[in-house]
């Protein structure tokens, strides 16, 4: 056979630039070429999975978010922060304890113009919320609190 090798080591051959597994008949089509194939398949979609999932473990308390869409407004105080996010028609709002631990007073709210607010409030240990409202063309306003500490925005998403 012209153009091939044998790679002793890992029993792989090479035949004209195609990677495939040592076998008395050797030709594609075969079963191991064919779990060659789906091994090769799998690689590339285990590791594009990763890079979506992100590595597995526990996660600081900063990067949980429960809400879609995009962040927009982010708006810290002392004891933690108000995040704002939007997606295509909805707006989402969660309030992140900076120290996340024993259980406190914590708070979100998020207002549509013209609508009614929609909050989120209790004893919680490192976040309150999410809360969504429809925002499609229509300004919001968010406020949230940890212990005795808040942040509020305007009306934005105008």
């Amino acid at each position: 056979m012209t153009g091939s090798r044998f790679d002793e080591a890992g029993g792989v051959v090479v035949v004209d630039g195609v990677v495939g597994p040592l076998r008395s008949s050797g030709r594609p089509g075969s079963r191991a070429w064919r779990r060659m194939a789906a091994a090769l398949l799998v690689l590339p979609v285990l590791g594009a999975l990763v890079l979506v999932l992100g590595p597995t473990g526990t996660a600081p308390a900063q990067a949980a978010s429960a809400c879609s869409g995009r962040l927009v407004k982010t708006v810290t105080f002392s004891t933690g922060s108000l995040r704002v996010y939007k997606s295509r028609a909805y707006a989402c709002a969660v309030t992140v304890a900076k120290k996340p631990g024993a259980r406190r007073a914590m708070q979100v709210s998020l207002q549509p113009r013209g609508g009614r607010a929609v909050v989120d409030s209790g004893r919680f240990t490192k976040l309150a919320g999410p809360v969504t409202v429809h925002a499609l063309n229509r300004c919001v306003r968010a406020s949230g609190s940890v212990g005795g500490s808040s942040g509020s925005t305007g009306w934005i998403l105008c």
